[in-house]
């Protein structure tokens, strides 16, 4: 499938044609997307227990991956996606001005690797550093 989760699609077909929104999750298997405040169907749902209420809740519905096209973050634009390979990695390109469509995950994985060597540094930075001089001092207070 050409379309991942948290890609900003616009709908092409259907009642909520012309709308955009953020995949919530993509099907696979069924070939389906879910995307946030498209074909929003009410569900209901009965009381189980004594405690509980029944009620009436929306529920994002699937609809064809077919129906849907992605917007590139860098144009602004519904586009085709396209396949380039870089750095030995496949990855997802925009057809009309040639972006990455998968910038978003690998900005990710970026800041995690900075957070964690930040955080890592600010641990060593704050532990107490033994020195010839506090473990000589240690020894002279013990005695």
């Amino acid at each position: 499938m050409k379309v991942k989760k948290n890609d900003t699609v616009l709908v092409l077909t259907g009642k909520d044609a012309g709308k955009t929104g953020k995949v919530l999750a993509s099907l696979p298997a069924d070939n389906k997307v879910k995307v946030d405040g498209i074909n929003v169907q009410m569900r209901s749902r009965k009381a189980r227990k004594a405690g509980e209420t029944s009620a009436i809740t929306p529920q994002v519905g699937a609809i064809d991956a077919s129906n849907v096209m992605v917007v590139c973050p860098a144009c602004n634009k519904a586009t085709r996606v396209a396949h380039a390979v870089i750095e030995g990695k496949k990855i997802r390109v925009c057809k009309k001005c040639g972006a990455s469509l998968d910038v978003k995950a690998e900005a990710k994985k970026a800041a995690k690797k900075s957070t964690k060597s930040t955080a890592k540094k600010a641990d060593a930075e704050q532990a107490p550093k033994k020195t010839r001089k506090t473990t000589a001092k240690k020894a002279d207070k013990a005695e």
